[in-house]
């Protein structure tokens, strides 16, 4: 009797403390993205809708009115086709970007290890927001998947809604944000 009131309770304090440890918020697979902390400036954007996203990372909420610019964000799902075509292609330009401007994403209506799994699927390492409502979208009028926002240096916003490809990506950066990269 004895030895079955300690098995359950030894049961009793593994469960607790195995459903203790776990944060709902935080997925079982590993982020592969890059953290925040860089993203917020000291300017607002008048254009950007008043919101604020979690980090994928963790560590807190970043304002999108108050982001660093020059800035390209890219809106994406892991659930959406074109979005895992295109996903990869802004890895690369944030590769790029040589201090001239910020890349980073929104991963948006999907789950923490869905976003997880695919941003590490394809090497995606550059900071992303979370955004599981899909409120960022919402706001600016991206009902549909991909979107890309281009803020320039002069706080000034253009909303792209739909995929790109590498050249086009390109061409959109140096008419909207005013910044030549190569291919």
């Amino acid at each position: 009797m004895i030895r079955r009131l300690a098995a359950s309770v030894a049961v009793l304090l593994m469960l607790s403390g195995c459903t203790a440890a776990a944060k709902p918020d935080e997925p079982d697979v590993p982020s592969p993205f890059a953290a925040c902390h860089a993203l917020p400036g000291k300017t607002e954007i008048p254009e950007m809708p008043d919101v604020s996203l979690r980090c994928f990372t963790g560590g807190g909420t970043v304002s999108l009115r108050t982001l660093s610019v020059p800035t390209v964000i890219n809106i994406w799902g892991s659930w959406c086709g074109p979005c895992r075509e295109e996903l990869p292609i802004f890895q690369g330009l944030a590769d790029r970007a040589d201090g001239q401007f910020t890349v980073l994403s929104v991963n948006t209506k999907d789950t923490r290890n869905r976003g997880a799994d695919f941003g590490t699927d394809a090497s995606v390492s550059f900071p992303t927001l979370f955004d599981p409502e899909m409120t960022f979208a919402t706001k600016i009028g991206a009902t549909m998947l991909p979107a890309t926002v281009f803020i320039n240096a002069d706080r000034k916003m253009y909303v792209h809604r739909a995929a790109m490809d590498v050249d086009e990506l390109i061409e959109q950066v140096r008419k909207h944000i005013g910044v030549t990269v190569t291919r």
